[in-house]
């Protein structure tokens, strides 16, 4: 009982700024305090990290989603650093957004390769391991060396949409690139799937074409990793909604919403959204069609089961 005691003081939960109110949620599910980490800067911008409570020897995760603007980055850099420095004896990146991801191959010439660069600045910087949700592409769990934990949404979604009572739903796909995803959710929601067929006309911008499948008087269920500016999401509601969709609802992990994502949602067929926690909305961002689910408890879960070194996998049985 002692010794059992003695672990858990040792798991020891920090936040950078980026999503702090996810992390606080962690915590309470781990029934532990969120530890003290002052994040400050200097009179430039350059960011300061100091940790002001002892963590030699602790088992040390820290929450920070590496979403834009990339001084999110470089606070989870520094607090790596820092908890190395400070002789943590573990070291987990808890990342609920992987961002900077969608660029992961060299698909044209000159161009970077941001995910790989992104996975060696972390590794460098001191991790141990790194824990996330629903990355844009799985193949960047390769471009690490150290132990990769990589959740999936659809447990919390799948839970959430069994209570909706859906009619004779149907799961589609946005785009022919989320289709394994999309027949992931189909089958375990026991039911068809349809692919929106989409056009890229620049970046940013696409166009939806054709759709492969019938959604005629059916509730569908839009299922995408990431919202960034809601064009996918939009122009497929849109082709939905002219072939005979009677509701649409969207679900997607990561709510970036940028530009003028909120108002195309708002303005779009799309009855519902709902979205995961893994970024902090800003109030002006949120309205009556964005339902926010929590990811607090997967994650806590999780960080729980690596710190007494046990088996995370019936977290992530649903892969893509």
């Amino acid at each position: 009982m002692e010794a059992n005691l003695a672990a858990e003081q040792k798991l020891k939960l920090f936040s950078g700024n980026a999503n702090r109110p996810l992390a606080e949620k962690i915590a309470e599910y781990l029934s532990i305090p969120l530890g003290d980490c002052e994040i400050s800067r200097f009179s430039d911008g350059e960011i300061s990290v100091k940790y002001n409570e002892n963590i030699r020897g602790a088992d040390v995760f820290i929450v920070q989603p590496t979403s834009p603007p990339c001084d999110n980055l470089m606070e989870l850099l520094l607090m790596i650093d820092a908890a190395k420095r400070a002789s943590a004896k573990r070291i987990t990146a808890v990342i609920p957004y992987f961002g900077y991801a969608r660029q992961d191959r060299k698909d044209q010439p000159r161009v970077a390769l941001s995910a790989k660069l992104v996975a060696n600045l972390i590794s460098v910087a001191g991790t141990d391991r790194v824990l996330t949700m629903d990355l844009h592409s799985a193949s960047i769990q390769g471009f690490f060396d150290i132990p990769f934990d990589h959740l999936y949404s659809a447990i919390i979604f799948i839970d959430y949409l069994k209570r909706q009572s859906l009619k004779n739903p149907v799961v589609v796909a946005p785009d022919v690139g989320s289709t394994k995803r999309a027949r992931a959710y189909a089958n375990r929601l026991n039911t068809d799937l349809a692919i929106v067929d989409k056009k890229r006309t620049g970046p940013n911008a696409v166009e939806a074409v054709s759709l492969i499948g019938s959604v005629e008087n059916r509730d569908v269920i839009l299922f995408d990793d990431i919202v960034d500016t809601g064009a996918t999401l939009c122009n497929a509601a849109e082709l939905l909604k002219r072939s005979g969709a009677k509701t649409i609802i969207a679900a997607c992990t990561h709510p970036l919403l940028s530009g003028k994502a909120v108002s195309l949602i708002e303005k779009s067929p799309i009855f519902k959204l709902v979205v995961l926690d893994t970024l902090k909305i800003p109030p002006e961002k949120n309205n009556k069609k964005i339902e926010i689910l929590s990811s607090a408890s997967l994650f806590g879960e999780a960080i729980q089961r690596i710190h007494h070194e046990e088996s995370i996998s019936s977290l992530f049985h649903l892969s893509f």
